[in-house]
């Protein structure tokens, strides 16, 4: 079943649930006012019944003594009327049981007298109000007591309220009917209005999946949840698309700077498979240049997978609680210990951060490495550890300014460097490792010459 469909048969299922709730609610309501109705004319009428026994009487003094109350409440059910189509006496139970029927009431028609009846015959006060069934018609009764020792009971049809009930189930039943019939269609009006933003979604990366155009968006100006799932599915895309870009220049760039080492290392081969009568010296000569050639070839591929490398790296190693003083100081004793003409004046804070060891320290001996390369060995290069923030400073000769925005560019090497080995990766590698841990870094020319390095870490409390 599909998304959308599942919706409708909820929706329809929550709109059924709640119009048949109100349909039972409103039958019961209704039910119980027509009974609460008979209720009340029942009492009534038992009210007109003890003022008719109770009235007072007018008699001539001497002629005859008034009827007592037994009398009159006897002579009452004797003759008062009873029709089930309004409130009436069926009968009077007395103590000891017996019943006297009103007019037109067979003996099928009337109530046995049951234990409660007797008994509240024989207390002679207090009332019941029960639904009986006699000779196949529903009646509401009410019992009341009567002194001296009796029960008269009323009664009235329930026919009337019975016929109405039955038309109003029927009713109902329609009017339900009506409802969720209306409620599947509306249920269907909304899932579809509702799931169209999904359905753009889903078009969109079908698309994305058919013809790996990255650059396709869909409209996230709602302000609901789907307008944020489309903006999150746009900035999905937006990276992806970066990434792809990037991957591209990566291999752009690498095929450009790899075409002339290798070139230029197959000439030499060639020239020297060639050239069977070389000197020896100027075939050692040439076997030197091979070597240096495939040393700087094979450190252009190392720094590139390095490069191609960093976001998984970086993802997928834990982070570690990393003490970056005592990391900085292990990476300036591993330049010593390469270089050993460099002089290094370290001053280091302890200082805690979250980091991978292993790509935060490569990022440090890069930017050593860099400052040993250009600065000369006349004064030290300096290294400065504090609130997190890690500057090296040479004193060589420095960036133009003009080119100085682009030291951290993938294989940019600038005027003054390119006579000196190297692939232009080691500061791009850098700023990749840093950004991956929440970082930054930045160069800046010194005042005096050189140039200042600033790498910046969140730390830890």
């Amino acid at each position: 079943m599909s998304f959308e469909r599942r919706i409708t048969v909820a929706a329809a299922a929550a709109v059924a649930v709640a119009v048949l709730l109100a349909a039972v609610a409103s039958y019961f309501i209704v039910r119980q006012e027509l009974r609460s109705s008979v209720d009340n004319s029942l009492r009534s009428a038992l009210t007109a019944t003890e003022r008719f026994v109770d009235r007072p009487l007018r008699t001539r003094p001497g002629l005859f003594r008034p009827p007592s109350r037994a009398q009159r409440l006897h002579r009452l059910v004797g003759t008062g009327p009873n029709r089930f189509g309004e409130p009436g006496v069926l009968e009077l139970v007395s103590a000891s049981g017996a019943l006297t029927r009103a007019p037109g009431v067979s003996a099928g028609q009337t109530l046995p007298a049951s234990p409660r009846l007797i008994a509240l015959a024989r207390r002679g006060t207090g009332q019941t109000i029960f639904t009986a069934r006699v000779d196949g018609t529903d009646l509401r009764v009410l019992a009341a007591g009567v002194k001296p020792g009796g029960a008269i009971v009323l009664a009235r049809s329930l026919s009337e309220q019975d016929s109405t009930l039955s038309h109003l189930r029927l009713i109902l039943v329609v009017v339900a009917a009506i409802g969720i019939a209306l409620a599947a269609l509306l249920g269907s009006f909304v899932a579809r209005t509702a799931l169209s933003p999904v359905r753009h979604l889903r078009a969109a990366a079908e698309h994305v999946a058919a013809t790996t155009d990255l650059g396709a968006r869909i409209d996230d100006t709602r302000g609901d949840e789907l307008g944020s799932l489309a903006r999150s599915f746009n900035a999905m895309l937006a990276a992806l698309d970066e990434s792809a870009r990037t991957q591209r220049r990566l291999i752009a760039d690498a095929s450009h700077e790899l075409r002339t080492p290798v070139t230029s290392v197959r000439t030499n081969l060639e020239y020297l498979q060639r050239a069977s009568d070389l000197a020896p010296d100027e075939r050692e000569r040439l076997i030197r240049d091979l070597v240096g050639q495939l040393e700087g070839l094979s450190g252009l591929v190392s720094d590139l997978i390095e490069l191609a490398r960093e976001d998984d790296q970086v993802n997928s190693e834990p982070l570690e609680e990393v003490r970056f003083d005592v990391l900085v100081g292990e990476a300036v004793e591993r330049a010593r210990l390469y270089s050993p003409q460099a002089r290094f004046d370290v001053q280091l804070e302890e200082t805690l951060v979250s980091a991978v060891p292993s790509r935060l320290g490569r990022a440090v001996s890069n930017l050593l490495e860099n400052a040993v390369k250009y600065a000369g060995t006349d004064k030290p290069i300096e290294v400065r550890l504090a609130g997190g923030e890690l500057e090296i400073r040479d004193h060589g000769p420095g960036i133009d300014p003009e080119e100085l925005p682009h030291v951290f560019d993938r294989f940019f090497r600038g005027t003054r460097s390119r006579a000196l080995p190297g692939s232009g990766l080691g500061l791009a590698i850098v700023r990749q490792v840093v950004e991956r841990h929440a970082g930054s870094v930045s160069a800046s020319s010194a005042p005096d010459g050189g140039m200042v390095f600033r790498l910046r870490m969140p730390v830890l409390s």
